[in-house]
């Protein structure tokens, strides 16, 4: 407060300082703003679900804390940001190859994140950096995978696709693979007894694979606990869902499994059906399927300008309607759970972090070719593998 004084002080006396002072007393006044001010909580109404196989879905209401809301709207931000600086990386050939970016889609894993538990576990396919973030892992291992250097979270070795964390099993490139790969997690759940469960996420150009339906029948018979979440961005690849799917009510598609299809630009009610969906498995009933209603900003890959199979005034009338981002700042602001200058505050921060991690990503240097066989085994002794031709020979180290 003294400090305050001082410079308000400082705006009277001299008008030559008078802008500098006065910008620095108005951050001093918000910073010193009691937190007594603010609610600690508020309810708010959320987009009921459309439910199969279910008498009852999640709330139509969700109640909101201070605190969880700074949290998600710090993780979205840093998301969205991450992927806009990918973006950039991309175009300036730093980083190459296959790159498939998240922006549009934060609610969907910040809201699956808040409604499971840590031990919990998750698999996904190639748009994969979002959930590698809410998994644990740092922006600055996330950059420095997708440039290919040495500290990424797969050693540089893994790129866009393949980024691995804690209880969490990738990033994977084949279309709808990962599918089977998660119902044998949730096998291994089941299995241990721990009382925890498998979130399996795939995409709306995903979900004709029949593989997918040989594993809902597998889910079924066992009643393995496992969520086949559909992330649908109405777009796979360029083609839109209405030409793909003879049916696009993704959620029905697991037909003796229940489903539940809802709003996934908003990352109250992802949490809340996240919640249901959780104890639906936990309790022994078996799977459920969730279909995301949700929107991609970007291409579908970077090789994608996106604007060829649907219109600029598609994507900017999403964002002005339906953007997650936009869409929490607004509850929390007209509901006194946060000020707009605290929320600049978290922008200017998370920017910050986004620079640092991304001089961090093309500085560090490459990994060396001795260690390209490295972390084949998790646990196992060192042991030769043959390089490009019979001469050439690696050590794997685990």
């Amino acid at each position: 407060m003294q400090k305050m004084l001082a410079i308000l002080s400082q705006v009277l006396r001299g008008p030559a300082q008078k802008t500098g002072a006065a910008s620095e007393a108005a951050r001093v006044l918000v910073a010193s703003r009691n937190y007594a001010d603010f609610a600690s909580e508020a309810t708010f109404d959320i987009k009921k679900c459309d439910l199969h196989r279910l008498e009852e879905g999640p709330p139509s209401q969700a109640v909101l804390t201070r605190e969880e809301g700074l949290k998600f709207y710090r993780s979205m931000q840093t998301i969205r940001r991450m992927e806009l600086k990918s973006d950039q990386l991309y175009k300036q050939k730093i980083i190459r190859g296959f790159c498939h970016l998240y922006d549009g889609q934060e609610a969907c894993c910040v809201g699956l994140e808040a409604g499971i538990k840590p031990t919990d576990h998750l698999i996904t396919a190639y748009r994969a950096h979002g959930f590698t973030y809410t998994r644990g892992i740092s922006v600055k291992e996330i950059l420095a995978e997708l440039t290919g250097r040495k500290g990424g979270c797969a050693k540089g070795k893994g790129g866009s696709m393949h980024m691995y964390a804690k209880n969490f099993y990738g990033g994977n490139g084949i279309v709808g693979a990962q599918v089977p790969l998660g119902a044998g997690i949730a096998l291994a759940c089941k299995y241990f007894g721990n009382d925890e469960i498998c979130l399996t996420l795939y995409g709306d150009g995903a979900a004709n694979q029949g593989q997918i339906f040989e594993t809902y029948n597998m889910a079924a018979l066992w009643k393995l606990p496992c969520i086949f979440i559909c992330e649908n961005n109405r777009y796979g690849m360029g083609t839109s869902v209405e030409r793909a799917a003879a049916s696009t009510d993704y959620f029905k598609r697991g037909d003796y499994i229940p489903g539940i299809r809802l709003d996934g630009m908003d990352v109250l009610c992802v949490r809340e059906a996240t919640k249901f969906a959780a104890e639906h498995c936990r309790s022994g009933k078996g799977p459920i399927v969730m279909e995301l209603q949700t929107y991609r900003y970007h291409g579908h890959s970077m090789s994608d300008p996106g604007i060829s199979y649907r219109t600029r005034e598609e994507i900017q009338e999403v964002r002005s309607k339906s953007d997650p981002i936009t869409l929490l700042k607004d509850r929390m602001v007209n509901n006194n759970l946060a000020s707009v200058e605290e929320l600049k505050e978290i922008d200017i921060e998370v920017r910050k972090e986004i620079e640092e991690a991304a001089q961090f990503a093309t500085t560090d240097p490459e990994p060396p070719l001795e260690e390209l066989c490295n972390h084949i085994y998790s646990n196992e002794p060192p042991f030769e593998v043959r390089g490009p031709n019979p001469w050439i020979k690696y050590k794997s180290v685990s």
